[in-house]
């Protein structure tokens, strides 16, 4: 019988679900705090979650993934008293199915209840696709979210569009859902937008005919024409002259073009993967890119973490690689002093993936034919960065006579206090590692931005510089409500 599991603490609507629930056939249990929740889950196997946001023990938004990576990894389905576009927005990111508000009517919460299950049902039955991943290296949440979208694409004959930052192997992506797809046996034909002028792409796309201009002096087969069975990559579209972009289009939808100079039209059965580091959507509102075009690139979205959110595949990354040259160098393979992967981790990485192998190669040039790879051997200006920001994050000594704080705004000398205080009591007197310091101050300092705006989202935006996403990734990474503080 299939289980639908209610987390709410409000006593009277879990009655009122629990009815619901049981006249469509199914089992309904309930659940007043997270803790009991997601015992339950632990033990049992549940096809559906209604989950409350707001509740005893904690924020429902912040046991999302838990409760999604759970043994049976039910469908949720959000019902909270006080919609919040951030929170729907957050909710969605981390996979809810749907997110509804109280009071919702019986025929929507059957109508979701009903499509949930026919989800999750379908789901189940679903065949694993074997997927090769020996070029991508990467276990993180991030990157498992990442290979289910792979492996959907893989199966699948729509258009994808790869987005991420300059560096997170977009083009390696894209290579990896080719050689998984039926087509693999054919070419992957890579165009590169911003390295081509306006003529030059038009005649690279479709080809010429000998004389359709100057300096055609045979005629050319363009790339669309090449990647006919297989997959035409468009890396950095996001840089295709909007004329381009026109005739683009009915290439995308007709598979049928005309090379320049040539009165008839050839076909093309290609499958189009793109990619870009620009945010597209802005550029529709900027006029800078079709919107039309943009909804035919993103049939299927893929988005590309950056390496700061997925800082535990370092490790993995660096050993990849540095076994890599070892084995083109024809050295033994190298070991790790622990300070190594200490100032890797504690760095940003702006460059992603890209910087952090270029890193390493300069790393395990400077070590010579040492056996074990050093912090002293990464370049100075990473260990500088890292040396600095952990400065930063040190606590000042304040004293009578050397006031480094003073006429500093009353909040941050707050902050400063309940950290120095938060440090004393759970360290017990001990230096923290920078990792543990930092997390304190982070959270001392959201708790502070959520008192100081009471908690409106805006201006919190607007103060401390981060984005959307990020503030409320912190929030569940800190486990903090906006409502509590």
């Amino acid at each position: 019988m299939t289980t639908i599991l209610i987390i709410d603490d409000d006593i009277e609507f879990c009655e009122t679900m629990e009815s619901l629930v049981r006249r469509m056939g199914h089992l309904c249990v309930t659940a007043h705090t997270l803790k009991e929740g997601t015992g339950y889950l632990e033990a049992h196997t549940v096809d559906v979650v209604f989950l409350d946001v707001r509740l005893p023990d904690g924020n429902g938004l912040t046991a999302l993934p838990t409760i999604k990576k759970s043994p049976s990894q039910p469908e949720v389905i959000i019902l909270t008293g006080q919609g919040d576009p951030d929170g729907a927005e957050l909710a969605i990111q981390g996979g809810v199915w749907d997110y509804l508000v109280k009071p919702t009517s019986i025929k929507q919460t059957r109508l979701s209840l009903s499509r949930a299950l026919k989800y999750h049902e379908e789901k189940q039955v679903e065949t694993p696709v074997a997927l090769n991943l020996d070029n991508i290296i990467g276990s993180s949440p991030a990157m498992r979210k990442c290979f289910d979208i792979v492996a959907k694409a893989s199966v699948s004959k729509s258009q994808v569009l790869v987005t991420g930052e300059t560096g997170t192997g977009k083009e390696l992506f894209a290579r990896t859902i080719h050689e998984n797809s039926p087509r693999m046996g054919n070419n992957f034909v890579i165009v590169d937008c911003a390295s081509l002028t306006e003529t030059l792409l038009e005649s690279t796309l479709f080809g010429h005919k000998r004389g359709a201009f100057t300096g055609a002096d045979a005629d050319r087969i363009g790339l669309i024409k090449t990647a006919d069975g297989g997959t035409l990559f468009l890396d950095e579209v996001g840089d295709m002259p909007l004329s381009i972009q026109r005739s683009f289009l009915r290439v995308l939808q007709e598979k049928r073009f005309r090379p320049v100079g040539q009165t008839q039209e050839v076909t093309s059965n290609f499958r189009l993967i793109a990619a870009t580091n620009r945010n597209l959507e802005e550029m529709v509102e900027k006029g800078e890119f079709r919107r039309d075009l943009l909804f035919r690139l993103w049939a299927i979205h893929l988005e590309l973490p950056p390496l700061r959110a997925r800082k535990g595949d370092i490790k993995r990354l660096t050993m990849f690689f540095i076994d890599r040259l070892c084995e083109e160098y024809s050295v033994p393979n190298k070991g790790f002093d622990v300070d190594f992967f200490d100032t890797l981790s504690a760095y940003s990485w702006p460059g992603n993936i890209r910087e952090l192998f270029n890193v390493l190669e300069m790393a395990f040039i400077t070590s010579g034919r040492t056996r074990t790879l050093y912090a002293m051997d990464l370049p100075s200006h990473i260990r500088i960065k890292v040396a600095k920001a952990s400065l930063n994050l040190g606590t000042p000594d304040i004293t009578e006579k050397q006031s480094p704080m003073e006429g500093a705004h009353p909040q941050i000398t707050r902050i400063l206090s309940e950290t120095a205080m938060e440090i004393k009591h759970q360290f017990k007197g001990r230096i923290p590692e920078i990792k543990e310091f930092k997390g304190v101050m982070e959270e001392q300092y959201l708790k502070e931005l959520i008192r100081h705006t009471g908690g409106n989202a805006k201006k919190i935006m607007e103060i401390s510089g981060l984005s959307k996403s990020h503030f409320y990734t912190l929030l569940k990474k800190k486990e903090i409500s906006i409502s509590s503080e």
